[in-house]
């Protein structure tokens, strides 16, 4: 689990590639603190495990499937990097709650200047939006940022300077891709909501539904 938070821009220093998957080696500083292998540490919000630690590196597998759904495909030797170790038990929630499970990519549509902030509007499919909402969280390459607009193709944030400095996305260009993990809370709401039609003979040998249905909800004062 981690917070958003990043604690600092790491570098690619190689990557090796399978027909299918890669071994990257990033080049770090704070992550390596503490470090342990199997540990996890997300890149550009991408929950990986360290497989090799050294002195100023560590490195990590990478399968098919996270570089399908991912821009760490994009990566190359030279490229900075979002990095933050998982969240210590006593650590705090600065962020929001974030599982480093990438839901897609976004593609930078446009970046602003306001004053000491940049707005970056950032097309996005349906799948993912339909989970944005405006003043909620949104995780973009694992930085936890407030959505200040959306509309049916694509969602908003405004960058600080703190943000900016401590982040690779100012560093972004329009055009690029974002990876983008979307508020788990909206999920699991859905998901309870879905579980509520399907028929309990599907599960129990029943026709009686099951789960929480809005009839549920309105009935019991939500």
């Amino acid at each position: 689990m981690f917070t958003g938070i990043i604690e600092e821009v790491g570098e690619i220093q190689s990557i090796k590639k399978g027909a299918n998957s890669a071994v990257i080696t990033i080049k770090a500083n704070t992550v390596l603190g503490n470090l342990h292998l199997g540990d996890s540490v997300a890149l550009n919000g991408v929950c990986l495990t360290a497989t090799s630690i050294g002195k100023n590196n560590y490195s990590v597998d990478v399968m098919h499937e996270t570089l399908r759904r991912t821009n760490l495909g994009e990566l190359k030797s030279g490229s900075k990097v979002n990095l933050e170790r998982a969240m210590a038990a006593n650590g705090r929630f600065g962020g929001h709650i974030v599982a480093g499970h990438v839901d897609g990519t976004g593609t930078i549509s446009s970046m602003k200047k306001d004053d000491n902030a940049v707005w970056i509007t950032i097309d996005t499919s349906a799948a993912i939006l339909k989970y944005i909402i405006s003043k909620g969280s949104i995780t973009i390459d694992g930085v936890s940022l407030t959505v200040a607009k959306v509309d049916n193709k694509s969602f908003a944030v405004s960058v600080i300077p703190h943000t900016g400095q401590n982040t690779t996305l100012l560093d972004k260009k329009p055009g690029d891709t974002v990876n983008l993990e979307n508020d788990m809370v909206g999920k699991y709401v859905e998901k309870l909501l879905q579980y509520g039609s399907i028929p309990a003979e599907e599960e129990e040998g029943t026709t009686e539904k099951t789960g929480i249905t809005m009839d549920f909800l309105i009935q019991n004062g939500f």
